[in-house]
Parts: C-alpha cells; sequence; structure tokens
C-alpha cells in the first residue's frame, strides 16, 4: 500500500530514491504483462501552487500512480505535518538512475518534448554513460496546445512501443498530456520530466551539492535566471506559503490529545466492504485503518468509509484514502466517504479534495449508489442511452428530450480520457439526428483535456449541421478549466437547462 502524505490537495508518495525505482521496476512488469500505464509526476513546490488554481492539473497529480516531492519546501512541510519524508525524489536524480536501472534490465525508452537537438542530445548521453541503454525513439515537436497535439505523434509513439515515456513539455502542459493520451499510449512508464533533459545536457547549471542538500537549489536557479523566474518564485512563495499555514494551523487545532484509542470495525454488506471508523486517526495509529482496508480491498472493490463517528484524520490519513480511492478506481469500483463530520468536511474542502472523493450523506445512501451501479447495464458510463419524450430528472447514463425540440444529455461525472471516446461516439449519434444539443454538466465534477476535446468536436459538428451545442450546469472547477483555454469565448454557457433551452 501506498504511504502517502496530502500537502495543498497534492498527495505525495514517502519512498526514497531506491524504493521509487524498485516502484518503476514494478510499473514496468505491470504494464508489460496487463498493457497498463502508469503516469509518474516529480512534485516541487510550483506544482502545488499551480493545482490550488487549475483542477486538472490538481485531478491529475490526484490520480497519478506514483508523485514523488522533488522540492525542499515540500520536505519541510511534510515534517511540520508531522511526516518525515523518507528525501527528496528530484527528477534531475532520478532520470539518470533510471536510466541505470533501464539499461541493467532491458528496458527502452523514448524521449519527447524539450527544445530542438535537446532530447536528442540527452539521449545520447545517458547511452554514453549507461551502455546498454535502449533508446526507443526521440522526437521534439513544435509546439501546439495538448488537445492540437498532432495525431502522427501518438501513432509514432505506440509503434516505437517503449516501456519509459519521458514528457519534457513543463508544467501543466507534460501532466495534461499524459493524461489525455497515456490511456491510448498504453506505456507502463510515463514522467512528466521537465527541465531535466536541460540538466542532463548541460544546457542548464544545477546547484553546487552543498545547495541542492540545503534546499537551496530554487536560489541559484534564481540567481542564474532573475529575470525570468522572479515573478513564478514570488508567486509560489506567497501561495505556497499562505495556503501551506492553513492546512498546518487546521492539522494542529484538530488533532487534540486524546487516550482514547481509534477503531475500524470492517463488514462486507452487499458486495460492498464497511469500513466503520471511529476516534482520532493520524500517522501514528492508522496502521489498523490501512491493514483492514487492504483486506476489504482484496474482497472488493467498492469500499465505504463510514466517518460519522471519526473525530479528526491527519494529512497521512488522508492520503491513504486518496491511494485507496485510486486503488479501487483502477480495480473497477469506487470509494465513499459517508457521513464526514463538518470539520472534516471543511478540512477536505481546504486540501480540495472533497470533489475528488465521492462523498455521500450516510452509509444507506452510499450502498444504495452502489446497487444502482450494479443495476446499470454494462458498457461503460454512458451505456444504453435512452431518449425520452419529455426532460425529466434521470442518472448519469440517461438522455432526456425537451419540448423545445433540443436533445439534452447528462455528462459522466468525470469527462475525462476514460469516458471521452463514449462520449464522443454518443454526441455524435446524437448530432445526427439533432443538430441543437443541451450538454448538462450538473453530475460532472471533473473536465479533463480529453473532455475539453469532446466539447470542441461536438461544438464543431453541432454548427456543420446548422445547430449549436449549449453548455448548462458548470460547476466552479468545471467553469475554470473551461475558461483556462478561452473556451467560454466559443461555448454558450447557460446557468441551467431550462434558460439553455429557452
Amino acid at each position: 500500500m501506498r504511504r502517502l502524505i496530502v500537502i495543498l490537495g497534492v498527495p505525495i508518495d514517502d519512498l526514497n530514491m531506491a524504493e521509487t525505482l524498485d516502484r518503476l521496476d514494478e510499473f514496468v512488469r505491470v504494464g508489460r504483462e496487463t498493457g497498463k500505464g502508469h503516469q509518474v509526476a516529480t512534485v516541487n513546490a510550483d506544482f502545488v501552487v499551480k493545482a490550488m488554481a487549475d483542477p486538472e492539473l490538481r485531478y491529475l497529480l490526484q490520480e497519478a500512480d506514483l508523485a514523488t516531492a522533488d522540492g525542499m519546501p515540500l520536505v519541510w512541510g511534510a515534517r511540520l505535518l508531522g511526516v518525515n519524508l523518507e528525501g527528496r525524489v528530484a527528477g534531475a536524480d532520478m532520470i539518470p538512475a533510471l536510466a541505470e536501472r533501464a539499461a541493467e534490465k532491458g528496458y527502452s525508452i523514448y524521449f519527447l518534448g524539450a527544445a530542438p537537438g535537446i532530447a536528442a542530445r540527452a539521449a545520447e548521453i545517458l547511452k554514453e554513460q549507461y551502455p546498454g541503454l535502449i533508446v526507443a525513439g526521440v522526437h521534439s515537436p513544435p509546439y501546439s496546445s495538448v488537445i492540437d497535439m498532432d495525431p502522427a505523434i501518438i501513432e509514432e509513439i505506440k509503434a516505437a512501443r517503449p516501456d519509459i515515456l519521458l514528457v519534457a513539455f513543463g508544467n501543466p502542459k507534460q501532466e495534461k498530456w499524459i493524461g489525455m493520451y497515456g490511456r491510448d499510449l498504453a506505456i507502463p512508464v510515463m514522467i512528466g520530466v521537465g527541465g531535466t533533459l536541460d540538466f542532463i545536457t548541460g544546457n542548464t547549471k544545477r546547484a553546487p551539492e552543498w545547495m541542492q542538500r540545503a534546499g537551496l537549489e530554487w536560489l541559484h536557479r534564481l540567481l542564474m535566471e532573475p529575470r525570468r523566474l522572479w515573478r513564478r518564485y514570488a508567486v509560489d512563495m506567497v501561495g505556497f506559503g499562505t495556503f501551506f499555514l492553513r492546512q498546518w494551523w487546521v492539522m494542529r487545532r484538530g488533532n487534540a490529545p486524546t487516550t482514547i484509542l481509534p477503531k475500524t470495525d470492517l463488514v462486507i454488506v452487499n458486495d460492498t466492504a464497511v469500513l466503520h471508523v471511529e476516534g482520532h486517526l493520524t500517522v501514528a495509529n492508522y496502521d489498523d485503518f490501512n491493514k483492514k482496508a487492504q483486506e476489504a480491498l482484496a474482497i472488493t472493490p467498492y469500499v465505504l468509509v463510514d466517518l460519522a463517528d471519526a473525530v479528526f484524520l491527519d494529512s497521512s490519513v488522508i492520503g491513504s484514502l486518496v491511494g485507496l480511492t485510486k486503488q479501487a478506481r483502477d480495480a473497477g469500483g469506487e470509494l465513499w466517504l459517508a457521513a464526514a463530520p463538518p470539520t472534516i468536511q471543511q478540512t477536505l474542502a481546504l486540501l480540495r479534495l472533497d470533489r475528488f472523493f465521492v462523498m455521500v450523506e450516510d452509509s444507506s445512501r452510499g450502498l444504495a449508489l452502489k446497487q444502482s451501479l450494479a443495476q446499470q447495464p454494462q458498457g461503460g458510463a454512458l451505456a444504453d442511452l435512452q431518449v425520452l419524450p419529455a426532460y425529466l430528472e434521470q442518472d448519469d447514463t440517461a438522455v432526456q428530450v425537451a419540448e423545445a425540440a433540443w436533445t439534452v444529455l447528462k455528462a459522466p461525472r468525470r469527462m475525462d480520457a476514460t469516458t471521452a471516446p463514449e462520449m464522443a461516439e454518443t454526441c455524435a449519434t446524437l448530432l445526427e439526428s439533432n443538430p441543437r444539443v443541451v450538454l448538462d454538466l450538473s453530475e460532472t465534477v471533473l473536465l479533463a483535456s480529453a473532455g475539453l476535446a469532446v466539447l470542441a468536436q461536438m461544438n464543431r459538428i453541432a454548427h456543420e449541421r446548422s445547430g449549436e451545442l449549449r453548455v448548462a450546469n458548470c460547476s466552479k472547477d468545471v467553469l475554470r478549466v473551461i475558461e483556462m483555454v478561452r473556451f467560454d469565448k466559443i461555448l454558450a454557457l447557460y446557468n441551467d437547462v431550462p434558460a439553455a433551452m429557452a
């Protein structure tokens, strides 16, 4: 089970370099056997600050298979939250070590991105340093947005069939690119490496080792490129420091001393594992909870965590819940948090995890949701869509037709690379019969780049057929994603479905 600590909504793996390389070995093994791809992020304070304002990036980091602490502020922050991380695992150190491991074990690496010539030179240097390293390919494409990436690049990478893909587009583009195309590529290990290839080639100089050990590498980079970096570091320091202090204060205030040991009970109800949690749960005493959670996931991928009698969860326990949720979803299931007390709800909202978790009022509601999932037809989140004679409240799979000749489609909870292909196919079919479509996003908590691509495609097809796409009921996070790519300038956005149909 992953050991995670959540810092400002971003889960960080508690691993040292050797453990990280072993985890990557396991990813390659599983990927070769099953075709599963694994997204890896090397997280620094800049990532965290950007994720606070970018819902898609935050979701991708929360869903990452591995997230290492690239910057010392994260290591220091973890200590203040009561967790001594095994150490800093910077991308600039990890990639050469991974290349050495790859040369030893016969893994192939594909180098994607960076400035012209940088990726090719980095590949040459690593091959010289680690004889036997297999370079599956090198490509430095011209600039384009994530959505507009040339499809030929994807086909080229798929044909090369690497074990490891290094993506050097910079954050957040590289994380969003992997999030959008990684499922189709099915490469065992996909890592956003930022400027690491520039470090390898010497195009960018790293700080002396004493500055790295002291956590002053940022200062060295600032002195080297003051005009380019001063604003970024100023924003990061203020943003990270301010919000981290809020998290620290909430955790400190809530973790009152208690002599009552926490308790976790496990029962199975209709193929759903119900974990009932009582008391203060912290990094010092959560072993029993983690053990029972793993027992639960060994039985079923559907887990309900009843927090009605929980008093406090620290950052490590919340990290465990993030890891357990990912395990459940990777296995085709789900994890629900039921009856969370107001203080815990406020903490999750502060950490921007209230949208990541599926939160329900009580256990009975969670069990009812599981039962409704069991009753849905096979074939995906949008299977067996129905066309009804009037607009009615239905589940996530329903399509409604309003009297005003608008077809109303309710979107899934997450419009990402998992649901986008089926969503695109469904929308194309609907637009053939009626080019006037209202997309209801009332249930959608995540809109990723793959979902944005579907919206762009729907909008184009609707206009080609002299129709219109209208989008209604966007949450704050969904609207933020739309605005970040300026889709609010091309999409017709409405507060609710009746307004969209007017």
